[in-house]
């Protein structure tokens, strides 16, 4: 059986008709083609496919599609300034926390969630909230550098 759901993605509206099994990253990568949203353990562990669903962050295969029915999503593509990269995104660039890149979009999305909360940010406090994402390649110091760095100089 299939249904009809709006999603506003990165401030875009889409109407898609869904199978009722349909994962929400299941119509971010196979319906609306952002592959940025990462699809690797299918079951929650690996965050590679966190989104921000109503500025919250989730991980996009634990929540059917129909449950976001008529909400926002912002995935890494959201993040950018009028074509132009976040001082976020920049501050991953210029202190080598992207790597292979797999797990980057998901570590921006949480950072950006953790610089929108307007508080200051501690080394100790990133490093627990982003133990839910997973990266190989990095060793996760600088992907706190680059969010620490941009907290310093204001909020995303």
């Amino acid at each position: 059986m299939k249904k009809q759901i709006t999603l506003t993605v990165n401030d875009k509206i889409h109407e898609i008709l869904i199978k009722s099994n349909e994962t929400l990253l299941d119509i971010l990568r196979n319906h609306l083609r952002i592959t940025s949203v990462k699809a690797a353990c299918w079951q929650g562990d690996c965050g590679l496919c966190t989104i921000l669903l109503e500025g919250v962050p989730i991980k996009s295969c634990l929540v059917l599609a129909y449950e976001a029915d008529n909400k926002r999503v912002i995935t890494v593509e959201g993040l950018s300034i009028e074509g132009s990269v976040s001082k976020l995104q920049e501050s991953f660039i210029n202190n080598g926390a992207v790597q292979c890149g797999f797990c980057t979009s998901a570590f921006l999305l949480m950072g950006h969630y953790l610089l929108k909360q307007g508080k200051p940010l501690e080394r100790k406090e990133i490093e627990h909230l982003l133990n839910g994402i997973i990266c190989r390649c990095t060793g996760y110091k600088q992907i706190i550098d680059s969010i620490l760095a941009v907290s310093s100089i204001s909020s995303e």
